[in-house]
């Protein structure tokens, strides 16, 4: 008797590199659950298209929406085996702009990047610790490695998901392991309607040994490896072209 196909719960995944993930995965038979907080009709379409996947709206930057995330995916499926903790904001704002970084953008930001991403992992640890072989891939960025990023609340929230996964790794082993994603740049719908994406592309383009702006596909293929490196955690896997060589 085959062992049941894997499930995954990937947060904010009905565009941009989320969507590329859901797919991704789902090309390898895990059955996915896609969410998002606000692009419903973009999510129902992803999942109606994956084979087996289905939509779940919420919100994970509310604590009651990211149990309740997780408790539909186990209910529908049964299992949970691997969470993509995706959902995330920024805002941008000048980095020598100390002003313009206000106490507000730093609650935004901080509400969906880091405690969300912290919200919908306690609330799945259970259930991935319960298959024995439970994974958590976190997609931080290049900023929270660099002084880099769309403004500087954004580059510490995902400094914080990269300190974040390490410790969690250290705490969850061996039953779960905890792995995180770092792009660099990525070109998405949002992205490539930012004022700052044209000359940073550039750059990218002319000085990085890849030549090239990433695609969410880069990223998917970098979540699917962690996903299954069963003698890895604790990682933070740039995904940048080799941006940080230069």
């Amino acid at each position: 008797m085959s062992a049941p196909a894997r499930v995954a719960l990937v947060t904010g995944s009905s565009s941009g590199i989320g969507a590329a993930v859901a797919a991704r995965l789902a090309a390898e038979g895990i059955r996915v659950v896609v969410n998002s907080a606000r692009s419903v009709e973009a999510g129902e379409k992803l999942a109606r298209s994956l084979p087996d996947a289905v939509y779940v709206r919420a919100d994970v930057s509310v604590e009651a929406e990211a149990r309740h995330l997780v408790a539909a995916a186990v209910e529908h499926y049964g299992r949970l085996d691997l969470l993509v903790n995706n959902a995330g904001v920024t805002r941008v704002v000048p980095h020598a702009d100390l002003e313009g970084a206000t106490p507000s953008v730093w609650r935004e930001i901080f509400a969906l990047n880091v405690f969300g991403t912290w919200q919908t992992t306690v609330a799945a640890m259970p259930h991935l610790a319960a298959t024995g072989a439970g994974a958590v891939v976190n997609i931080s960025s290049v900023a929270g490695c660099r002084p880099a990023g769309s403004s500087i609340p954004y580059a510490v929230s995902k400094a914080a998901i990269g300190h974040m996964t390490v410790l969690l790794a250290n705490a969850v082993g061996p039953r779960v392991r905890v792995n995180a994603v770092a792009p660099g740049l990525i070109e998405t719908p949002w992205t490539r309607d930012s004022d700052f994406f044209a000359p940073i592309a550039e750059k990218v383009r002319e000085g990085t040994p890849l030549r090239r702006v990433g695609l969410p596909e880069d990223v998917a293929e970098a979540v699917l490896a962690l996903a299954g490196a069963s003698y890895t955690t604790g990682q933070v896997l740039l995904v940048d072209g080799g941006a940080h060589l230069v």
